[in-house]
């Protein structure tokens, strides 16, 4: 629902920034209700929840554009935390391929708005395909995709009027943490990982509102990119759909052409990108890929090319004169995708203010995709 309250820009310039700094509370407001005595409730996900999650053996996921990125990732926490097998498609793609899917799979469909046209036609494809399970990660209560869905988890970030997803996309990410939990205690989620992550969940609002503190130093890095017409963003494992994100936010609201590579794609063709006048952002978290990482930030050192890199704080890489360095407040490597999503955002949006674009309304975009 639309209040006065929602379409009142208060004190932020744009709705874009309004919104990221909207993200603790909106958070908050993702898990609010979804726990008794710090475990998660299945029926939050509908009053059947539990006899489907018993039932099925994988999961499908159905997406598009920054929701999509969404899946990626939880693709990887399905797999890597409770060895749940999950498929990942975007949604136009499916429709058309003529899919084999899993019979006891679960249908998940991530949409902000639940009228993306790709994805209501994937779901439907789906269940032509003899689904018998489908649930929807939406933030439109009465959304289409909502009503054609059998469980539904509402993400409550609340209305979003900017054009590029910021507090709904982070919510996306929080809201399919959830369905990790509920569903990987059914496979081999441990106790005390699901209590790790629902600690890490509690503590979310928190660690998002003291990475939103960096705002001015990302404002400054933002200059380096004012003259640029290109920028490469690299991850490894969870954070490379980070990248894609990263990637995609610059792209929209600051019309820099920008792409994201796993970073051990470097040398099968970017490499050959790099130069002065190509910044390359690296997402590099505490986590035991770093040490490859490190090596494909010195090759593209090596190379001319300006790093600028989002790293957890606990290391000890030093900024040099091609390479300039912001320490993200440390974090669990498993939430570490939500946390490192913030500061990419914050670096878009202090670019296309530069760039002098309309960060809320960007050329040819709109903000839900109802045409296929």
């Amino acid at each position: 629902q639309l209040t006065a309250n929602a379409v009142d820009k208060g004190i932020y310039r744009h709705y874009m920034q309004k919104e990221m700094f909207e993200q603790p509370a909106a958070i908050a407001e993702t898990l609010e209700g979804r726990f008794v005595n710090q475990r998660l409730l299945d029926n939050t996900f509908g009053h059947n929840a539990a006899e489907v999650f018993d039932n099925i053996k994988s999961v499908q996921i159905l997406a598009c554009g920054t929701s999509y990125h969404a899946g990626l990732v939880a693709k990887y926490w399905f797999e890597r935390l409770a060895r749940v097998p999950c498929q990942i498609e975007i949604a136009s793609e499916f429709r058309y391929r003529h899919p084999v899917l899993a019979v006891d799979a679960l249908i998940v469909t991530i949409s902000q708005s639940g009228e993306t046209a790709d994805t209501l036609a994937a779901l439907q494809e789906a269940k032509r395909l003899g689904a018998k399970h489908t649930l929807a990660v939406c933030n439109v209560p009465e959304s289409s995709l909502v009503r054609a869905s059998d469980l539904v988890l509402m993400t409550r970030a609340g209305p979003e009027i900017g054009v590029a997803s910021t507090k709904a996309f982070t919510t996306q990410l929080t809201a399919l943490m959830l369905l990790v939990i509920a569903i990987g205690r059914r496979f081999e989620l441990s106790a005390e990982m699901e209590q790790k992550l629902t600690a890490e969940l509690f503590n979310l609002p928190a660690r998002v509102e003291a990475v939103l503190q960096l705002d001015d130093q990302i404002k400054q890095l933002a200059e380096q990119f004012s003259d640029k017409q290109h920028a490469l963003f690299l991850g490894r494992g969870s954070q490379y759909p980070i990248a894609m994100e990263g990637a995609l936010k610059l792209k929209e609201i600051s019309y820099i052409h920008a792409e994201a590579y796993p970073a051990g794609e470097l040398k099968h063709g970017p490499l050959a990108l790099i130069d002065a006048d190509m910044p390359v952002v690296v997402v590099a978290p505490n986590n035991n890929l770093l040490e490859k990482l490190q090596s494909n930030m010195q090759e593209v050192s090596a190379r001319g090319g300006q790093l600028i890199v989002f790293m957890d704080e606990t290391l000890t890489a030093e900024a040099h004169e091609n390479m300039q360095v912001i320490k993200i407040p440390a974090v669990a490597n498993e939430i570490a995708p939500i946390i490192f999503t913030i500061p990419l955002q914050l670096l878009s949006y202090h670019v296309a203010i530069l760039k002098g674009t309309d960060v809320d309304q960007p050329r040819n975009l709109a903000k839900s995709v109802t045409v296929e």
